[in-house]
């Protein structure tokens, strides 16, 4: 059964076409002239029309018109009831959107056939909607799985390659810093022997003067133990960037736990100091506004991948600012705060809120819509995969139900704000 509406301003017409349509089973719907039309058109949706051309208020071209613009009734089979001939009206009524006409005086036969035409036409582009928006939905889930094979990819690799850099430096330094203690115990031991010798025979012969003399002793014995204590500090410090390099990998975290953001942007920060200082006369200067925040229940890892896209793509774009402005003072703000979070259907209110600001060039009004579009990037062919700032969009709103924002203006600069629950399910 379908639902068909009638619109026709002579009621006889109107209910030879209601009575023989209803004998066929459909639900008829019955207007006088175009206005009631359109209203019942819009609150009962039909699946075909007829409609006489010549009507008052708004006559059968306007009333198809109107529909046919309308998203959600233009799906309608369209039928033109008419007493023109014309070619040029015919032309007129097609290029209107009509689908089919019928001269009067009418033929219940003709119309019961052109009717049942109608429907087959509009069942199969219901059909072939249907067809379409799947395969939308399957291209949409084919390039889902496209970016979250790629991100992991690219996860796997770079953790296996900051792990594999923390694991061949952790030996060397590991080696280096065992073997300083046993360095600092010779060297204070000979230095105490080389004490004795001046105190037992301080007027050594002229030739071990000259030698001493040239060699700077004294000096050497004053500075050694501080050569051997910034060593040790040295060290030390490698061993700090290791663990931090471990942090950032954290292979082994491919589950929920409690982590300190904090400690994953530091540790990001660390893997990019490079880039950070790659224009020795301007090197970027992160500010760091670190709030008051919980350790959250999150994908740690995940985070720091977020954290990685949202630096690289600072850096990107103060380095395009820099090509136009040289006398820049590069700037990345990283702000922490607590917040109360905006997602409707997340009953957990307490969230964290991380802004990420750059003063780089800005992104341009007309992309801002498609800039977390898998595979949408301005840049060169192979400076760019296009997938950062979708993975970081999915990571943030899909994994950790977050919210992703930004705002930007051209030649100032932009700003990523994220949303993270401070408990998570």
């Amino acid at each position: 059964m379908a639902q068909i509406l009638v619109a026709d301003d002579d009621i006889t017409t109107q209910l030879i076409l209601q009575h023989a349509l209803e004998e066929q089973g459909h639900q008829v719907y019955t207007a006088e002239d175009g206005e009631i039309a359109l209203g019942l058109a819009q609150k009962y949706h039909p699946n075909l029309v007829i409609c006489d051309w010549m009507m008052p208020k708004v006559d059968g071209l306007e009333v198809c018109k109107t529909l046919k613009a309308d998203p959600d009734l233009s799906s309608a089979f369209f039928i033109l009831l008419t007493a023109k001939e014309n070619s040029i009206d015919r032309i007129t009524g097609l290029d209107s959107g009509a689908d089919d006409f019928i001269s009067k005086p009418i033929e219940i036969d003709e119309i019961l056939a052109r009717v049942r035409s109608g429907l087959r036409i509009q069942n199969l582009n219901q059909a072939l909607l249907k067809t379409n928006q799947q395969l939308s939905q399957a291209l949409s889930n084919l390039q889902q799985a496209q970016v979250q094979l790629v991100q992991h990819e690219k996860m796997l690799s770079l953790v296996q390659f900051v792990a594999g850099i923390a694991h061949e430096i952790n030996n060397p330094v590991t080696f280096i810093r065992g073997n300083l203690d046993y360095v600092a115990e010779y060297t204070h031991n000979l230095l105490e022997v080389i004490h004795l010798y001046q105190k037992v025979y301080p007027q050594p012969q002229p030739e071990i003067q000259t030698k001493l003399k040239e060699m700077e002793v004294e000096y050497i014995m004053d500075d050694l133990p501080q050569v051997l204590k910034s060593m040790e500090q040295g060290t030390e410090r490698i061993s700090n960037i290791i663990q931090s390099l471990r942090n950032f990998s954290r292979l082994d975290e491919s589950e929920k736990k409690l982590a300190n953001i904090h400690e994953g942007i530091d540790n990001t920060l660390l893997i990019l100091q490079s880039r950070l200082n790659q224009n020795p006369k301007h090197p970027i200067q992160v500010i760091k506004l670190y709030g008051k925040i919980p350790p959250i229940i999150c994908y740690p890892s995940h985070l720091n991948q977020v954290f990685m896209n949202l630096l690289n793509n600072a850096i990107d774009a103060i380095a395009q600012h820099q090509k136009q402005h040289p006398i820049l003072e590069p700037k990345i703000w990283i702000k922490t705060e607590t917040c109360v979070f905006s997602n409707p259907h997340q009953s957990l209110t307490q969230a964290i809120r991380i802004r990420i600001q750059d003063n780089g060039i800005g992104i341009p009004k007309e992309i801002r819509p498609q800039i977390v579009d898998p595979f949408f990037t301005t840049k060169p062919v192979g400076s760019g995969t296009g997938l950062g700032l979708s993975i970081a969009y999915q990571i943030v709103v899909e994994k950790h139900g977050g919210t992703f924002k930004f705002h930007s203006e051209v030649g100032k600069g932009t700003e990523f704000i994220l949303e993270i629950p401070a408990l998570q399910s």
